[in-house]
């Protein structure tokens, strides 16, 4: 019923004539803005260094370590890595990083995660900014329409992901060797990627996608323990799903960083034993 209280909105989207009579854009009182303003400069700031360093073409290999953002390396201009991800499935006339071939995967899996779409929607489109707090655009179609509707490829790019952390943990053992090749010799690097690829793992199992897989389309848990089960660890790793989504990300930038401070001289690897 109208009461005459209505305000009075030209725009579109949430600011409709269908809005609650409410004048101020909204009542939150606290420093709303802090979550996304972090979350945007904490991915904008990834965004820059990871496509320096893949753009580089240089420093990410240092024996027996090799950069994740450079694993596997499938084109013929990769550095020799002895026993390492090396596959020359692009040949000389791949000209530019071979990084940019291979962090196609990890960084479409991310793009497309469900914690991601949440983060930078906020952050960067304002879709919304925050909680009780109106968006600015017209309309809203979700995903949709192009190109929102690429997300959905998210569980396929889970596939990928998966293969790409089977390397990544093939470079961690590789990693127990010394810059002679020799077995048996643990560094402060080692420790780096270990840290790495348990974040790694951590996270790809928790996505959302992978909790699907494992326990989806059953109607009796009963009937398939193994599942149930497996089910059930997912669910407690997906619900530190943003945490490990972040920590993944700090950690994959740090083994990449830690790489190029050795290969370019800046100090040598500690070793252990």
């Amino acid at each position: 019923m109208a009461t005459g209280t209505e305000p009075q909105h030209n725009g579109g989207g949430v600011r409709t004539r269908t809005r609650a009579a409410i004048a101020a854009p909204h009542l939150r009182t606290d420093r709303w803005w802090l979550a996304p303003a972090a979350t945007a400069a904490g991915l904008l700031a990834f965004v820059v260094y990871s496509t320096w360093r893949a753009f580089a073409n240089a420093h990410y290999y240092a024996a027996p370590y090799v950069s994740p953002f450079y694993s596997p390396c499938l084109a013929e201009n990769c550095r020799a890595m002895r026993a390492g991800p090396n596959a020359d499935l692009f040949g000389g006339w791949w000209g530019i990083s071979p990084a940019v071939i291979i962090l196609i995967f990890p960084l479409g899996f991310r793009l497309t995660c469900y914690y991601y779409r949440k983060a930078y929607y906020r952050a960067f489109w304002a879709s919304p900014p925050a909680c009780a707090v109106a968006e600015p655009h017209r309309t809203y179609t979700g995903e949709t329409r192009f190109p929102l509707v690429l997300q959905n490829v998210h569980r396929y790019f889970f596939y990928a992901a998966l293969l790409v952390a089977g390397v990544l943990t093939y470079d961690t053992v590789l990693s127990f060797r010394d810059q002679h090749y020799r077995w048996g010799h643990m560094g402060l690097g080692t420790l780096v990627f270990l840290a790495n690829i348990t974040l790694i793992w951590a996270y790809t199992l928790s996505c959302h996608s992978c909790r699907h897989i494992v326990g989806g389309k059953l109607k009796h848990f009963s009937r398939h323990p193994v599942r149930y089960r497996a089910w059930r660890f997912v669910g407690r790793l997906n619900a530190r799903h943003m945490q490990l989504a972040w920590a993944s990300l700090l950690s994959v930038a740090l083994a990449d960083f830690y790489v190029y401070l050795i290969a370019s001289g800046v100090f040598n690897d500690p070793r252990f034993f």
